[in-house]
């Protein structure tokens, strides 16, 4: 299986560069099913793949002047903190068994898994959403940025990418086109530099917690961002919208099949 596992890894990567981002929801998956690893430290490696590819499509972009540093920086105040805190000072007190109903055992395993899946099932409804896309030549800047609504959305998505793993890119990319009324293009160049801020500080949140298989994970990091690369070059070809609508799709069936799969068929 481990095959298949560097072949989506570099898919996570080629989706980055197609779209923008959605790729990162994947990670987890990848990790847990394809190459057989523990969801909690799972989440704990996909913070570094994620944030280490984000970080090089944020400079992509910030070279072709799509980058709002001060904007990012603003957001990562409360988002960085709470992506911290959570997986250096919570994460850790999860108990592994947490309850019992019959004779189904709630682990912290079967929550990550279950809550990652209902996060992949909101981020493909958020994927296969066209309206916001195309008013993005409407919007206008705004005269004053909502601080506390904005340090409110960074402490919520904070919480996302700590406790799941996930980039939180389908998240990040509606806030500043609707709350910051930023552009399109500017929203997605500004999100990957705050789900690299985020992620990368989240996962020094760990080292200590966890036995890091370092070789492991610079292979699979290296795969995906040189499908960053790969998937610029597809971009230029094909219909980045159309493209995300047919993933957002694809996301959506992988996340129903691990809420069936872990409710139903895991002992």
């Amino acid at each position: 299986m481990e095959i298949w596992g560097y072949i989506a890894s570099a898919l996570i990567g080629i989706s980055l560069g197609l779209i923008g981002g959605g790729g990162s929801i994947l990670t987890v998956p990848v990790m847990v099913y394809l190459f057989g690893i523990n969801p909690i430290l799972s989440t704990s490696y996909s913070l570094f793949v994620v944030g280490s590819t984000s970080l090089v499509g944020a400079f992509n972009n910030y070279r072709k002047g799509l980058v709002r540093i001060k904007t990012a920086l603003l957001f990562g105040i409360s988002s960085i903190t709470t992506v911290y805190i959570t997986r250096k000072f919570i994460i850790p007190r999860i108990p592994a068994d947490i309850a019992t109903i019959g004779n189904f055992h709630i682990t912290q395993s079967i929550v990550t898994m279950v809550l990652f899946a209902i996060l992949m099932v909101v981020a493909a409804l958020s994927m296969m959403q066209s309206k916001m896309v195309k008013q993005e030549s409407e919007v206008e800047e705004p005269k004053k940025i909502n601080l506390p609504r904005l340090l409110a959305y960074g402490v919520a998505i904070g919480i996302a990418t700590g406790i799941l793993g996930a980039g939180g890119g389908f998240l990040l990319i509606p806030t500043l086109v609707l709350l910051v009324k930023m552009p399109m293009k500017e929203a997605i160049g500004t999100s990957l530099l705050i789900i690299a801020l985020n992620s990368l500080i989240g996962f020094t949140g760990d080292i200590g917690h966890f036995t890091m298989n370092w070789f492991f994970l610079m292979k699979v990091t290296t795969i995906a961002i040189a499908g960053i690369f790969i998937g610029g070059l597809i971009s230029k070809k094909i219909s980045g919208e159309k493209l995300k609508k047919g993933f957002g799709w694809f996301v959506l069936v992988m996340g129903l099949y691990i809420i069936v799969r872990e409710l139903f068929f895991t002992k």
